[in-house]
């Protein structure tokens, strides 16, 4: 005949499903701790692509001076329509979504950008977006152009 110890049954029938919800906590954050790792470098290096876009985009704006007031031998400023257009076609012909504000002085370009997640879409996050503004100027030239 066997005899089971009274302490062992009664461990046994209280502990039922304890350690499945433990691990089941336990595996949701660890997954969104790796998430937010993985995915945080990512929206990061998308922001620092979408600054690079924005500085370029701006410097290319700021490179729309306006020649015939500089040549009158007005103080050197930008043509805002050229600069404007000169900075929202970059971003057009490189498909990104921007916005640009050009005036006589500075050239301010703001590029939004969106990631996917590869782990945080498991928690219901599919997506990040990211925005990075620049601004430019023109530099004065020693001479004007010829």
């Amino acid at each position: 005949m066997e005899t089971t110890h009274p302490t062992r049954h009664r461990l046994r029938r209280g502990d039922h499903g304890n350690i499945t919800a433990f691990a089941a906590i336990l595996i949701i954050a660890l997954l969104a701790a790796a998430g937010l790792v993985l995915d945080g470098a990512a929206a990061r290096s998308a922001k620092l692509h979408a600054m690079d876009r924005a500085q370029a985009a701006a410097r290319i704006g700021a490179q729309a001076i306006d020649l015939s007031a500089y040549r009158a031998g007005s103080r050197q400023r930008l043509d805002p329509v050229a600069a404007d257009t000169a900075a929202a076609t970059w971003l057009a012909h490189r498909h990104l979504t921007g916005t640009v504000h050009a005036t006589a002085r500075a050239v301010t370009v703001t590029v939004q950008a969106q990631r996917r997640t590869q782990l945080l879409g498991l928690l219901g996050i599919d997506q990040l977006t990211v925005t990075a503004t620049a601004t430019a100027t023109a530099h004065h030239l020693s001479t004007p152009p010829q």
